[in-house]
């Protein structure tokens, strides 16, 4: 009986949990601040193919696709594709540096609160999140792709980026 119980609260309480938002939607506003505190606003991409990499400043996968989305910027940032890092576990100017520094990451990064992040990316404070999260937005202002909660695999690959991204700057 006791299991009937808490398999009912459970059950009741992820009802409640907001799903994530659906794909294509459009981007909204989001503000992050940048090593030097200055506060930058997702906005002043507007009319490029943005990759958003929300990541954590010790999590090795974020390490990783940091150093890979270098390259992708390298080489489509001239056609009009911006990545960009944003740091939510609970990173300062100087971890944000840091992480830039041994990295060796060649794209903007900056930092957020946690609550602001998981406003944008439209999920629950009670969910369980892995990173790094991975938004898609393409020149009109559209999400395109957005990493599932608990992480998208192919969000995170380097060729299947690359055929997204060229797709996106068609």
């Amino acid at each position: 009986m006791k299991y009937i119980s808490v398999l009912t609260l459970a059950l009741a309480l992820g009802a409640l949990a907001p799903a994530m938002p659906p794909v294509p939607r459009p981007a909204g506003e989001f503000h992050y601040f940048d090593v030097a505190g200055k506060g930058t606003a997702l906005s002043a991409f507007r009319g490029k193919v943005v990759l958003i990499q929300f990541l954590d400043t010790t999590c090795p996968h974020c390490q990783a696709m940091s150093r890979m989305l270098t390259k992708l910027q390298t080489e489509y940032g001239p056609k009009g594709f911006q990545a960009v890092g944003v740091a939510f576990n609970e990173a300062t100017a100087e971890m944000v540096r840091g992480y830039v520094a041994k990295n060796q990451v060649g794209i903007p990064v900056g930092f957020a609160s946690r609550d602001a992040v998981l406003g944008y990316l439209g999920l629950s404070v009670m969910e369980r999140l892995s990173v790094p999260q991975v938004v898609m937005i393409d020149r009109r202002g559209q999400i395109r792709a957005q990493s599932d909660p608990h992480g998208t695999r192919e969000l995170q690959d380097e060729t299947y980026l690359r055929a997204r991204i060229a797709e996106l700057l068609k």
